[in-house]
């Protein structure tokens, strides 16, 4: 939902030198006390904005923040309101969860956190949600009347749709690590869980939510000792920062596709999904109910089912509910 305080960073990004207060406020249709706070609290933000009476305001210098104003540049208007951007949160999967159990959400609604207290990751796990760095992202799909088993591999098509949006704002070819981790030179730069809410009796999906976290400008040492060896971030791969917000806005033009073309368009999903991955042709060690078996990865089946062949020729395509693949960060 659009303020008061991202419009009008907005005005300010958009205009080449000082734009009246009055003026401001006629445009979005507020008071020139609602601009005058507005501009205290983007202040209050680490934004330098210039005052001069009978002149105006003026955006003098300060580090873009994960404002839905500073999207629309990029991101229609319209579209921008069913976007909720919070500045920290415990999860934004949880947050946005909760909505959708209490009607309060529907289909293509996302919800963006500057950094998470209790972010989540596969099988449980923390994901380290640092204030002010990454991209933290939940949004919740549409997937109708199908059944779990259907909506399964929608995870691996949320894979394509992220690369495609950081390869379009950030120039970098990510790998896909089956079946959610994105990958740059082996170490990983962004994570996706998908959470279903299931009807008990008739197994009705009730939400879907695809939590997606990003690093994009951490440095090596935004991260705990513990994951340096396998974490990594889109500015550490290209030598420079990005915009969180164009790379939000590009996500959620992508996840909107996503959601339009799923289920009809799988053969196109899955072509380059596979044509991104990184596990075909490596041995990978297959965790499942704490047994690990080795084998080689050689193929992805047509819904995305990692195909692997063990020592004795024997084939077996697994998912990504069952097993866990160790060793790829070493």
């Amino acid at each position: 939902m659009l303020s008061t305080k991202d419009q009008v960073i907005y005005q300010l990004r958009q205009t080449h030198g000082f734009i009246s207060g009055e003026e401001i406020s006629r445009s979005l249709g507020v008071s020139r006390a609602a601009v005058n706070t507005a501009v205290k609290a983007l202040r209050s933000d680490g934004y330098e904005i210039e005052s001069i009476t009978n002149k105006g305001y003026r955006l003098v210098k300060g580090e873009e923040k994960l404002l839905l104003g500073e999207m629309l540049s990029w991101l229609d208007p319209v579209r921008a309101e069913r976007v909720t951007v919070l500045s920290a949160v415990d999860s934004t999967n949880t947050y946005l969860k909760s909505a959708a159990a209490n009607g309060t959400a529907k289909p293509g609604d996302c919800v963006i956190a500057d950094m998470q207290t209790g972010g989540k990751g596969r099988f449980g796990r923390r994901f380290e949600s640092e204030k002010g760095l990454g991209i933290y992202c939940s949004y919740l799909l549409e997937v109708g009347d199908l059944s779990p088993a259907a909506v399964s591999e929608i995870t691996a098509w949320g894979a394509v749709a992220v690369r495609e949006a950081i390869q379009e704002v950030c120039g970098i070819s990510c790998g896909i690590k089956w079946v959610n981790d994105l990958v740059v030179d082996r170490k990983k730069v962004c994570g996706i869980l998908t959470e279903l809410s299931v009807e008990g009796e008739s197994g009705r999906i009730q939400s879907a939510v695809m939590g997606i976290g990003i690093n994009v400008n951490h440095d090596l040492q935004d991260f705990p000792p513990a994951l340096r060896g396998m974490a990594g971030s889109l500015k550490l791969a290209a030598g420079k920062p990005f915009s969180r917000a164009r790379l939000c806005a590009a996500l959620i033009d992508r996840l909107d596709a996503l959601c339009r073309d799923f289920p009809a368009r799988r053969e196109e999903y899955h072509a380059a999904y596979r044509a991104h991955t990184v596990l075909l042709g490596q041995t990978v060690t297959l965790l499942r109910g704490g047994v690990e078996r080795v084998g080689k990865a050689i193929d992805i089946d047509p819904h995305f089912g990692l195909v692997v062949q063990y020592p004795d020729g024997v084939t077996e395509t697994v998912t990504g509910g069952e097993v866990s693949v160790k060793g790829f960060y070493g």
